[in-house]
């Protein structure tokens, strides 16, 4: 049996193939003429809206049966980065609600620098080239990458895990390169609470700095001193050895020292990016801000959780996405989202569109989805109807503003000709017996003939 929405999709094929009939019938009749309209040009959306599918063939396949989803039991096979997940089919969009933001972005306004993380070496690289493919040459300006926190000889910067990225920055001089640093070694291994505060105390003493400036000289060395550094990121919750609630004051001494050193290196022009998770998490992120002297960004990493949170109470619970955008402001310092995407209400094109449509208003200096399962929407055929909203709103977007034509003054109103007689035609050109009528033009090229005034008319009604 074919799946519900594959015959749904037949029956608007078919509307949408009875139509083009129609317009070429009458394309084809006397007085007309034109072109009818493409039914698989894509529609302009904006991402306040609920956005529909965009068909995108080439030219339309035969209509195939969909594969049969992997079992439970069966995981299923690594999809082709550089092919599209497979989407629903179009459906009409209803009116926005009030709630869904502002309105998108739009030809002659500067869109927000985006780009996604794809993968922290080499094949991430490659991917960013097939993701642009995918979104209608979409300009990914912001490259993403995590350096290893295992030991501290990889958070100096191993040789050949930075070059491929400082090679995709250097090639044009508008893109940003963001990097996450994590601060202590042994990032993700468990540490005990009294261990993490024992080691952001030696952190604190200096004893790590020249860890740092090794880093630095070797971001300078592959010229690209002005690599974002998203330092000790998500530091209010419990996940990374960096984080700061075991000793909050000493947290902050060692970033201030971290970034001190990084700075003392020739050459750089570093910007720092101070980023919590959203939300209050283990414990409130403003008590672990360092100061604007070693701020220069207030990102957050903003995830669709926690399970059956609705957009707005994102927004407005403590420590959420209108406390950051505050925070910020307060403290003169833009805002980025290194770190977003869907995670525990699933596909949820809602959530897509929200968050989107936040970009659109906020204006970060920059956002990077995270696209691998079960966050993104390229590498994640998990989340189709998210996906289709993403790609939508998106594909094609430069990021350069675009110059409106310059408005043009009306032209001046002139006086009516004044109205002139039709001369007579003449007479080999006059029906016999007539009194020929002034119609006008139009009315004589659809009689196809002059009109005129039976002479005899009178005489025979007598």
């Amino acid at each position: 049996m074919v799946p519900q929405h594959c015959r749904a999709r037949n029956r608007r094929l078919t509307v949408v193939a009875v139509a083009v009939a129609l317009s070429a019938t009458l394309a084809s009749g006397v007085g007309f003429a034109g072109t009818p309209p493409d039914p698989l040009a894509p529609t302009p959306v904006s991402p306040g809206q609920p956005v529909p599918a965009v068909i995108e063939p080439a030219a339309p396949p035969a209509m195939q049966e969909p594969a049969p989803a992997p079992s439970p039991q069966e995981p299923a096979a690594t999809p082709d980065p550089s092919s599209p997940p497979l989407l629903e089919p179009p459906e009409p969009a209803p009116p926005a609600a009030s709630a869904a933001g502002p309105e998108s972005w739009a030809p002659g306004e500067e869109s927000p620098a985006f780009g996604a993380f794809l993968d922290s070496g080499t094949p991430g690289v490659a991917s960013m080239t097939k993701l642009s493919r995918w979104l209608g040459g979409a300009d990914l300006r912001v490259g993403h990458s995590y350096l290893p926190g295992d030991r501290w000889s990889n958070i100096e910067g191993a040789p050949d895990f930075l070059d491929g990225w400082a090679r995709w920055r250097r090639a044009k001089d508008d893109r940003m390169f963001v990097l996450n640093v994590p601060m202590l070694e042994r990032n993700e291994e468990g540490v005990s609470d009294d261990e993490v505060g024992r080691l952001l105390q030696e952190g604190a003493a200096g004893r790590f700095d020249h860890h740092f400036r090794a880093l630095a000289e070797r971001l300078v060395a592959l010229d690209v001193p002005d690599t974002v550094l998203v330092l000790g990121w998500e530091m209010n919750g419990t996940t990374y050895t960096h984080r700061c609630g075991p000793d909050p004051e000493a947290w902050k001494k060692y970033w201030n020292n971290i970034v001190t050193a990084m700075r003392s290196v020739p050459g750089q022009e570093f910007r720092f990016d101070f980023t919590p998770s959203r939300g209050q998490d283990a414990i409130p992120w403003t008590e672990c801000y360092p100061g604007d002297d070693t701020v220069d960004i207030i990102g957050m990493d903003a995830y669709d959780q926690p399970r059956g949170i609705p957009f707005d109470e994102q927004v407005t619970e403590p420590y959420g996405l209108q406390a950051h955008v505050d925070f910020a402001q307060s403290h003169n310092k833009p805002i980025s989202y290194p770190e977003w995407g869907l995670f525990r209400n699933g596909d949820n094109a809602e959530y897509m569109r929200r968050m989107l449509a936040w970009f659109d208003e906020h204006k970060p200096l920059y956002n990077t989805l995270t696209d691998y399962c079960p966050h993104g929407v390229w590498q994640c055929p998990a989340n189709p109807g998210s996906s289709r909203v993403y790609k939508s709103v998106l594909s094609g977007r430069t990021g350069e503003p675009t110059t409106p034509p310059a408005p043009t003054a009306p032209p001046a109103p002139t006086a009516p000709p004044a109205p002139t007689t039709s001369p007579a035609p003449p007479a080999s050109l006059r029906p016999l017996g007539c009194s020929p009528l002034r119609l006008g033009d139009w009315a004589e090229f659809w009689l196809r003939r002059k009109a005129c005034l039976p002479l005899d008319r009178w005489s025979r009604t007598r």
